[in-house]
């Protein structure tokens, strides 16, 4: 017949019943791999002729859903981070759990747009954040948001601070003003903190980096020092980052004196708590935090030691109408209406950069919802006592001393002093190529360290013991 259009193409599956197969199929190996993951290498690097697979074009065909999961079960799977396994201890990741696994597949099942609109997905996102409010005992009314990590959420937490101390900086900018903005950090804060002076236009040379004491928290007389310095030359102090839980060691500022200072001064209080916030859920390491609950905002993730899959950071503001107006900006696309989907006084794109958003809010949920806080909070306790446990295995060591306190789950050593400390990188690298641990290597004093961030809730004492087995083989083959 003239003019009959032809099939409708779509993307949904030809066949539902195989598709279903493929996906019980692919369920059943995922579940599998984190099953029985100690028997899988830590981590291996991906051979070249794996590598170079990736480099093909651009399909114009589409393949079967069984060859394609096959060929993630041999090209990807066996290559990721490793951050799964119980002797990973690098850096400081999140491992993840099974049910947050299944959530973040219902979620993309979903393929919610939490940006903005009425839906439930908002309604999850503001169930959260009245949690956090609760566990740092913030308002109920305070203003939370998800993001990727904590580097964008201390961004937002800055650009928030900084629209407070110049409520029209949206439309002004900072040329021209009278006077610098200075904000004020430990010399342990991670570099994303930095980094946010420098985005927001404070620049990081305004950002004084306040050394630290024995213990690693901010000095506070210095602290002083420097923003009566900053005053009488003619800045404008209006920020102070402190930290809980230090990339390096795990070290915690005096969160209530840094408060008290922060009135004192009429800076704005924000808290680094990247994943030292979450000592909240533990009633034992609580005190750790005293003081955090008169901070301005806190930013903070649930993939780390909440173990939510990545990525699940989170921003929370004490003042609403603070995070409000450094964000929400009226468009004709944005409008709302009494009722239907574009009904909602606040939408999550008021609060932040992101329109285009993920429902990383379910997987959160999820996880809080079918473990409990208590048990997550049972697991980062656990693993504390498995750094301890470390620890003493490396004091009573022939061949490796502590160079950190252990204030929490970090635990940093080296070889004994008069090895070349060169030669602790060496050990490390050793340790990621045999696949059988993966800490990871920092600076302390200038010279490196291996620094092992016990964060894994799968981690036990055993597994230290194994660990430390093959840190003295590694020991051995590079000393040899």
């Amino acid at each position: 017949m003239p003019g009959q259009l032809g099939p409708q193409p779509d993307l949904d599956p030809d066949d539902w019943d195989d598709f279903r197969r493929q996906s019980h199929r692919a369920l059943d190996e995922m579940i599998d791999h984190i099953r029985h993951i100690r028997a899988e290498p830590v981590w291996q690097a991906a051979p070249s002729d794996v590598v170079q697979r990736f480099d093909a074009a651009l399909p114009r065909q589409g393949r079967s859903l069984a060859d394609v999961f096959g060929e993630f079960s041999s090209t990807i799977k066996p290559y990721a981070t490793g951050n799964v396994h119980p002797l990973f201890m690098g850096w400081v990741h999140g491992a993840g759990t099974p049910v947050g696994m299944l959530a973040e597949m219902l979620a993309a099942g979903l393929n919610a747009n939490c940006g903005g609109r009425n839906h439930i997905g908002l309604v999850v996102e503001r169930q959260i954040a009245r949690w956090a409010a609760e566990l740092f005992g913030f308002p109920a009314e305070s203003s939370g948001l998800f993001v990727t990590g904590t580097s964008a959420a201390n961004l937002l937490a800055l650009l928030v601070a900084r629209h407070a101390a110049l409520d029209d900086v949206r439309t002004r900018g900072l040329c021209g003003r009278g006077q610098q903005l200075t904000a004020y950090s430990s010399a342990q804060a991670h570099g994303c903190v930095i980094q946010a002076a420098d985005i927001a236009g404070i620049g990081s040379r305004h950002l004084r980096l306040i050394p630290v004491d024995a213990s690693g928290a901010m000095r506070l007389d210095l602290l002083a020092q420097s923003i009566a310095a900053d005053r009488r030359a003619g800045f404008r102090p209006f920020l102070l980052a402190a930290t809980a839980g230090t990339v390096n060691t795990g070290a915690f500022d005096d969160l209530a004196a840094l408060a008290g200072i922060c009135r004192a001064e009429q800076l704005w209080f924000h808290v680094d708590g990247a994943f030292g916030a979450l000592c909240a859920l533990v009633p034992d390491l609580k005190h750790l935090l005293a003081g955090i609950e008169q901070a301005d905002s806190i930013a903070f993730d649930f993939h780390k030691w909440a173990h939510v899959p990545y990525d699940a950071g989170f921003v929370l503001v004490r003042d609403r109408q603070a995070h409000l107006g450094a964000f929400m900006s009226p468009a004709a696309y944005l409008s709302r209406a009494p009722s239907g989907l574009a009904a909602g006084e606040v939408w999550p794109c008021d609060l932040g950069m992101d329109l285009s958003r993920g429902f990383r809010a379910l997987k959160t949920w999820f996880t809080f919802q079918v473990l409990g806080a208590d048990r997550i909070g049972a697991c980062i306790a656990h693993t504390c006592r498995v750094a301890k446990y470390l620890e003493r295995l490396v004091e009573q060591s022939q061949l490796f001393d502590l160079r950190a306190p252990v204030a929490l789950n970090v635990v940093c050593f080296a070889l004994k002093k008069g090895h070349d400390a060169a030669l602790n990188r060496r050990i490390v690298i050793d340790l990621h190529e045999r696949g059988v641990a993966a800490p990871s290597l920092t600076l302390l004093d200038g010279e490196p360290v291996i620094r092992a961030a016990i964060l894994n809730h799968r981690t036990t004492e055993a597994d230290m013991e194994t660990f430390y087995e093959a840190l003295r083989v590694s020991a051995q083959r590079v000393l040899a």
